[in-house]
C-alpha cells in the first residue's frame, strides 16, 4: 500500500473506533469491534508478511558496522567590537554538518558498501551504518571518514631553496612548509624534513574542486581534478602568474606539499589538472582523488564506532527467536491451564497483540535491534497482564452473585482505569528512554512502547469483542477458572516497620556495593574504551591465558572475560580506547591454533561515554518527574510520592545487585533499569487503583484496614503477572545469548523487588504521607472526587 492509501485507511480506522467508544448499543458495538479488529489485523499483516524481508534488522543482527563521527571545532581569531583580535574556538553550524553529511557519503559510496545509512545526530555529530562491511575494510573506511583533506593551492617562492639555505633573506608573505611528494622516495630515518617556501595566503581553496578520477597511462596512475566555474578563473589567473614568473605551483594536502609542478606549457585555463607520479599505485590513487573530489574543511573525530559480524548477528537472531518462541509457549500454556476457555480467548489476542506489533513496526519502518527482541518478548508477558487484571474482575463479579453478562461488563468497565494508568506510566518511561538513548536502546524503547499499544488494543478491544461473540452465540455459559491463590487476609501494612527498615538496610548496602567498586561498574559506553568479542574455531585458551598475552602488550588494565549463549561461547575483552586492533592481532598470532575471530568491535570515546552517562541519569530523573506529575493528577500527591519512593527503591536495589555480582552497566542495562521503574509504577498503580476505589465506595473500617483489603484482593493478580513476566524473562535469560542474559538478569531481579515494594513499600509512604498533621485520605479522595465532578 502507498502511504496516502495507509493514512486513508487509518482515518477511516479511526473514524470507527471513535463510533466503537461512543455508542450504547450492544450490538453496533460487537459489529464495529468485529469490523475493527479485523480490518487492523488485515493491514498489519498486509505491512509485515513476510517478517523476514518487511522488518528492517539493525547492525547488530544483519552485520556491519556504525561510526558516530563529531566534527572538532577548531581556533580561530576574531576580531572583538573593540578592534583587539583573539582567538575563539569556531562553532559548529548546521551547515557545516550538512557538508560533511554530503562528503561522507561521497566517500562512504566510493567505497563500494551497499545501502549506507549516513544521517545527522544532534548538533556537532553523523552517524554512519554500513551493513555488510568486511571487517579487513574498517580500518580503511575509519581512515576515509576521517580524513580533513583539506586542498589548498598556493604559488611557490621563485627562490624557494635560496631561502631555505639563508643565502636570501625570508619573505614575510611567504612560508615554510613540509614537502612529500608522492613520488618521492620515503625519507630515510636520520634524513632532514623536506620544505619548500610556498605563499601564505591560500591562492585557491579546495572547496572549488568539483571532480577528481584516476586513469591508468603510460607514465602510471593520475588523479585528474577539474574545478567548478569560479575555480577555473581563479586557477587561470594562478596559473598565468606561476607560468609568468618561472615559479611552481604547491598543491597542499592537509597542511603538506604533495605535488609542487612547473607550468611549462602555459597558463592552464581550461580549469583542469592532473597529479602524477611513479610510486603512486591504484589504492593511493584512488583514496586521493576521493579525498580531493571530497574536501572535509572541518576536521572530524569518530567518538563512536561499534561492529558485528554477519554470524555474530545470526547467533543472536536464533538465540532471540528460540527464547521468545519459547516465552510464548509458556505463556499460551500457562493461560490455557489457569483460565480455561477464558485462556483461549487471551492466546487468540495475544496472537493479535503479535500480528499488531510487527505490522506496526513494518509500517513505521522500525529498525529491530537484539534490544527490541528483548522488548518484544518482554512485552508478551507484560500483555497478559490486562488480561489477567480484567479476569481477576471478572472472578469478583461472578463471587458477587451477578449474571455472566453483567459480570463481564463490569470486569471490562472497572479494570479499565487500572489498565491505563499502568501501561501509560510505562509509556512516560519509553518514550524519555527513546528520547535520551542511542543506538540498539532506541530499538528497545520503540519495541516497548508498540507492544503496551498493541497490548491496550487487543485486550480492550479483541478480548472483549470475543466475550461479546461467545456469549451471543452461547458458547461461553459459565466460566471456570482456577483459583491457586485464595482470598487472604494478610496484615500487610502491620509489616511496614520492619520491611522499611530491611529495604533500608538493602538500599544502604547497595549505595554502599556501587561505591566500593566505582568505575569497575561502567562497562566502555560510559568511561570509553574498546570492548572486542571473540569467536573460536578451534582449541580455545583459558581466559588467563587470554589475560597474559593481552598483558604482554602493555596497554594497561583489560578484562577478560567468557560469555555463553545457547550454542555459542565467546571471550569477551574490554581494553582502553584505540586497542582493539593490538589486541586482535597479538591474540591471532599468540594461539594460532585457536583460530580467534573478532566478531564484535565497540569502541567508545570519553567524551562519548560521560555524555551516555550523563543522558541516562537525565532519562531517569525525566522519568521520575514524569510519573510523579501523571500519577498526582490521576491519584493524589500522596500515591504520587508512594510510587515514586517505590520506584527509586526499585533502580536502586537493582543496580545494587547486579554491582554486587560483578556484572558492567552499558546502555542496554539502563535501558533494562528504565524498564523497572516503568513495571514497578505499573504493578503499584494496580494496587493503588484498587485502595482509591475501595476507599471511594465508602468501605468501612479505617483508611489502614481497607488500604490492607485492597492489596489482598489485588494480591493474586499480582502474583499472576508476576509469575508471567518471570517466565517470558527466564526464557530470555537462559536461551537469549550473552547480551540479552545481563538485560534478562535486571529485568528478573526488578520484578521481584518491585512486587516486593508495591506491597511493602509503596503503600506505607501513601499511609505515612497521608496522616502528616492530621490530614485524612478518604477526606483528600472524596474532595478530588467532588472536583473532578465539577469539572
Amino acid at each position: 500500500m502507498t502511504p496516502v492509501q495507509v493514512f486513508l485507511y487509518g482515518f477511516a480506522l479511526l473514524i470507527v473506533f471513535g463510533w466503537y467508544l461512543f455508542t450504547d448499543s450492544d450490538r453496533v458495538k460487537r459489529n464495529l469491534g468485529t469490523l475493527l479488529t479485523l480490518a487492523m489485523l488485515v493491514l498489519c499483516a498486509q505491512a509485515a508478511w513476510p517478517p523476514w524481508e518487511k522488518i528492517q534488522l539493525g547492525l547488530d543482527l544483519k552485520g556491519g558496522t556504525s561510526f558516530l563521527i563529531r566534527l572538532v571545532s577548531e581556533p580561530v581569531e576574531v576580531t572583538d567590537a573593540q578592534g583587539q583580535k583573539k582567538i575563539e574556538q569556531r562553532k559548529i553550524t548546521k551547515d557545516m554538518v550538512d557538508q560533511a553529511v554530503e562528503v561522507i557519503r561521497k566517500r562512504v559510496d566510493a567505497l563500494g558498501t551497499s545501502e549506507p545509512v549516513i544521517t545527522p545526530s544532534g548538533e556537532d555529530r553523523i552517524l554512519v551504518q554500513i551493513p555488510g562491511l568486511d571487517p579487513a575494510r574498517i580500518a580503511e573506511t575509519r581512515e576515509q571518514l576521517q580524513k580533513v583533506a583539506k586542498l589548498e593551492f598556493r604559488k611557490v617562492h621563485t627562490q624557494s631553496s635560496a631561502i631555505l639555505s639563508g643565502s636570501v633573506p625570508p619573505d614575510p608573505a611567504y612560508t615554510a612548509l613540509p614537502h612529500v611528494e608522492i613520488d618521492a622516495k620515503p625519507r630515510e630515518k636520520d634524513e632532514p624534513e623536506r620544505q619548500i617556501i610556498v605563499r601564505k595566503k591560500v591562492d585557491l581553496e579546495g572547496k572549488h574542486v568539483v571532480r577528481a578520477g584516476v586513469s591508468f597511462e603510460a607514465k602510471g596512475w593520475l588523479v585528474h581534478i577539474n574545478f567548478d566555474d569560479e575555480g577555473k578563473k581563479i586557477f587561470g589567473a594562478l596559473t598565468t602568474e606561476v607560468f609568468n614568473d618561472h615559479s611552481a605551483l604547491a598543491i597542499i594536502l592537509d597542511g603538506k606539499v604533495i605535488s609542487a609542478p612547473g607550468v611549462n606549457d602555459g597558463p592552464i585555463l581550461a580549469g583542469s589538472c592532473e597529479i602524477s607520479g611513479g610510486n603512486i599505485d591504484e589504492k593511493g590513487a584512488r583514496n586521493l582523488a576521493s579525498a580531493l573530489e571530497n574536501p572535509l574543511q572541518t576536521p572530524v573525530k569518530i567518538e563512536e564506532q561499534r561492529s558485528a559480524s554477519a554470524s555474530l548477528g545470526a547467533d543472536a537472531i536464533n538465540s532471540g527467536v528460540l527464547s521468545g518462541k519459547i516465552g510464548l509457549a509458556l505463556v499460551v500454556v500457562c493461560v490455557l491451564l489457569y483460565y480455561r476457555f477464558s485462556g483461549v480467548l487471551a492466546n487468540i489476542a495475544l496472537a493479535a497483540n503479535v500480528v499488531v506489533l510487527f505490522g506496526a513496526m513494518a509500517m513505521f519502518g522500525t529498525v529491530l535491534t537484539l534490544p527490541g527482541i528483548a522488548g518484544i518478548i518482554l512485552t508478551l508477558g507484560m500483555a497478559v497482564d490486562a488480561n489477567v487484571l480484567i479476569y481477576e474482575r471478572l472472578r469478583e463479579e461472578l463471587a458477587d452473585g451477578k449474571a455472566l453478562r453483567p459480570a463481564v461488563v463490569g470486569a471490562f468497565e472497572k479494570a479499565f482505569s487500572a489498565i491505563f494508568d499502568s501501561n501509560f506510566t510505562t509509556l512516560i518511561t519509553a518514550s524519555i528512554l527513546f528520547w535520551k538513548s542511542s543506538g540498539p536502546v532506541k530499538g528497545f524503547a520503540v519495541a516497548l512502547t508498540m507492544g503496551i499499544i498493541a497490548s491496550l488494543f487487543t485486550a480492550l478491544i479483541v478480548t472483549r469483542n470475543l466475550f461479546d461473540w461467545s456469549l451471543k452465540a452461547g458458547i461461553l455459559t459459565r466460566v471456570k477458572m482456577a483459583n491457586l491463590i485464595k482470598a487472604t487476609r494478610f496484615n500487610f501494612l502491620g509489616w511496614r516497620r520492619p520491611a522499611i527498615a530491611i529495604s533500608l538496610s538493602v538500599i544502604a548496602a547497595s549505595i554502599g556495593m556501587f561505591g566500593i567498586r566505582g568505575e569497575k561498574n561502567l562497562g566502555v559506553d560510559f568511561k570509553g574504551g574498546d570492548r572486542t568479542v571473540f569467536t573460536t574455531s578451534g582449541a580455545r585458551p583459558t581466559d588467563d591465558a587470554v589475560r597474559k598475552a593481552i598483558d604482554e602488550l602493555k596497554i594497561g588494565e583489560a578484562a577478560v572475560q567468557t560469555e555463553r549463549s545457547a550454542n555459542k561461547e565467546f571471550i569477551t575483552v574490554r581494553s582502553g580506547s584505540e586497542t582493539s586492533q593490538k589486541v586482535v592481532d597479538h591474540l591471532q598470532k599468540s594461539f594460532p591454533e585457536a583460530g580467534f575471530a573478532a566478531d564484535q568491535r565497540d569502541h567508545v570515546g570519553p567524551l562519548v561515554g560521560k555524555e551516555l552517562l550523563n543522558n541516562s541519569l537525565m532519562a531517569l530523573g525525566l522519568g521520575m518527574v514524569g510519573i510523579l506529575i501523571f500519577v498526582t493528577i490521576r491519584f493524589e500527591f500522596s500515591f504520587a510520592l508512594g510510587a515514586l519512593v517505590a520506584l527509586l527503591h526499585d533502580v536502586i536495589i537493582t543496580a545494587g545487585v547486579f554491582a554486587f555480582i560483578g556484572r558492567e552497566f552499558s546502555m542496554v542495562i539502563v535501558g533494562a533499569i528504565l524498564t523497572i521503574g516503568g513495571y514497578s509504577v505499573n504493578d503499584t498503580i494496580v494496587v493503588f487503583d484498587r485502595i482509591r476505589e475501595g476507599i471511594r465506595s465508602g468501605r468501612k473500617g479505617s483508611v489502614m484496614e481497607i488500604m490492607n483489603r485492597s492489596i489482598n484482593e489485588t494480591l493474586s493478580r499480582t502474583i499472576l503477572t508476576g509469575g508471567v513476566t518471570l517466565l517470558t524473562t527466564c526464557a530470555l535469560f537462559f536461551f537469549g545469548g550473552p547480551v540479552l542474559a545481563d538485560f534478562a538478569l535486571v529485568i528478573l531481579i526488578g520484578v521481584l523487588v518491585g512486587t516486593y515494594s508495591s506491597v511493602f513499600v509503596a503503600s506505607p509512604i501513601v499511609l505515612w504521607w497521608s496522616r502528616r498533621g492530621g490530614q485524612d485520605l478518604r477526606k483528600e479522595l472524596e474532595r478530588a472526587e467532588q472536583a473532578e465532578a465539577a469539572a
